[in-house]
């Protein structure tokens, strides 16, 4: 930024979403290479992934309120209005005027005094029909209201979506952004409760969590390091992880160049500590890549198992061993996966095999917001037919003792205890010995939804 006026977060987000098509495009690595020319470099990160959650219930609203399909805004335009949008509707400690005057003046410097007036008429039609940018869901109107937090929400002054009891697929698709036939899926699973704590964790700001290395250090000296550096964070009750609370770059954070911490959702800590993995043993990690779990493996036997770590992507693998070498962990060999078989003919057969899937996801769609738009049943059906070939291939690897600990991203139960269950079935020696499901919260310690399964032998 030297001799350049540093960006405003709105103008980042100007430029990211710009024409941006969440089906198409990932915001994270256009975002990426537009953060050192802005000095509010979460604020713009937080406005861009939360407008691309929210799209879907952002455009309703334009279209309904200011008589405008996003179909007939100019694309160069639609990024601004809907990063606006969502300020107005999602951020009401913004000041409403300081929201419209930016988004006017980024218009100005892309398009003619038409298109500016455009955006401008637009985002005051939307702020006529806000009757209270937040109010207790308790106190609001629920057809009038899009929730903001658990607590909370935007009331406008017109019905904007369905009765949520008449006509609950259609509300929390609507109110939450999400495909129909995923939030079907979940009512018939779920429940209507349990359906609604998904869509919160699954619209939510995620909380970052650091996971000690314990090879070098403690959660409690990993804590005090922060404080020293006027980092606030918050020690989870068993003292595996901590939240940090002020927002920082991961990178940027006292002890993370020493190797002092990996950074891992609680519910993808689940798996490895559902496996219980012992000091003696010789394990593989299938789908290693970026590793978290790999480096796990390693600090709960003391790096003192023998581990192999590998993946299918040579790139992502090239991360695993970065990793390690950051966390300062011997006891992982990183080994290139058309070299596996070799390698496993020497080590194995093993102890137990780490399986995290390619899954759908849907427990992670708060970090990886772009795959509510891309997710269908016809891709998940595709991605059983994986899952089922990779567990074929780790039993295997496995000595007739030995353990498969197959996991996911996803909370759909085909991907998870019913195709667990399936390959059971076909394989008799098999019996499942534990199996934990997560679901996405946005309550207390908020954490990502997904499956874990310990699969052993007879």
């Amino acid at each position: 930024m030297a001799g350049q006026r540093p960006k405003t977060a709105r103008t980042i987000a100007m430029i990211v979403l710009r024409g941006f098509d969440p089906k198409k495009t990932y915001a994270g690595p256009i975002l990426n290479k537009l953060l050192g020319q802005t000095e509010q470099k979460q604020r713009a990160t937080d406005l861009v992934f939360s407008t691309i959650r929210n799209t879907r219930a952002i455009d309703m609203v334009i279209a309904k309120l200011a008589d405008c399909p996003v179909q007939r805004i100019p694309a160069k335009l639609l990024g601004i209005i809907r990063a606006a949008a969502y300020e107005l509707i999602y951020s009401p400690q913004t000041g409403e005027y300081a929201v419209v005057n930016e988004a006017v003046e980024n218009a100005k410097k892309i398009a003619g005094k038409k298109q500016t007036g455009f955006v401008n008429a637009v985002l005051r039609q939307l702020t006529r029909h806000i009757k209270n940018r937040q109010i207790p869901l308790s106190d609001a109107d629920v057809k009038r209201t899009l929730p903001q937090t658990l607590l909370a929400g935007c009331e406008f002054d017109v019905d904007i979506l369905p009765e949520p009891e008449a006509a609950p697929t259609d509300y929390y698709s609507k109110a939450f952004s999400l495909e129909r036939w995923l939030i079907a899926d979940w009512l018939t699973e779920f429940g209507t409760e349990r359906t609604r704590q998904i869509c919160f964790g699954s619209n939510r700001r995620p909380s970052i969590y650091l996971r000690p290395n314990t090879l070098k250090t403690t959660t409690e000296d990993l804590a005090k390091k922060l404080r020293q550096a006027d980092i606030d964070s918050e020690i989870l009750p068993d003292e595996s992880m901590l939240r940090v609370k002020s927002p920082r770059a991961v990178t940027k954070l006292p002890g993370f160049a020493e190797g002092l911490f990996t950074v891992q959702d609680l519910t993808a800590s689940n798996a490895v500590r559902l496996l219980r993995p012992q000091k003696h043993w010789r394990i593989l990690d299938l789908c290693a890549a970026p590793g978290a779990k790999t480096t796990q493996l390693a600090e709960l036997t003391g790096d003192m198992a023998t581990i192999i770590a590998t993946d299918i992507d040579k790139t992502r693998l090239k991360q695993v061993q970065e990793n390690l070498a950051r966390l300062g962990i011997n006891g992982v060999s990183a080994v290139a996966y058309e070299k596996l078989e070799k390698v496993a003919a020497e080590i194995g057969p093993f102890d137990a095999v780490l399986l995290d899937v390619p899954c759908s996801n849907t427990g992670v769609l708060a970090k990886r917001p772009e795959l509510r738009y891309r997710i269908n049943p016809s891709a998940i059906a595709k991605l059983t037919k994986i899952q089922g070939e990779l567990l074929g291939q780790a039993v295997t690897m496995i000595k007739p003792s030995g353990k498969i600990c197959y996991s996911t991203c996803s909370i759909q139960k085909k991907e998870n205890s019913e195709l667990a269950k399936q390959f059971m079935q076909k394989n008799r020696r098999l019996k499942l010995e534990s199996e934990l499901l997560t679901l996405p919260s946005a309550e207390g310690f908020d954490h990502d939804g997904g499956y874990a399964a310990v699969i052993g032998c007879k």
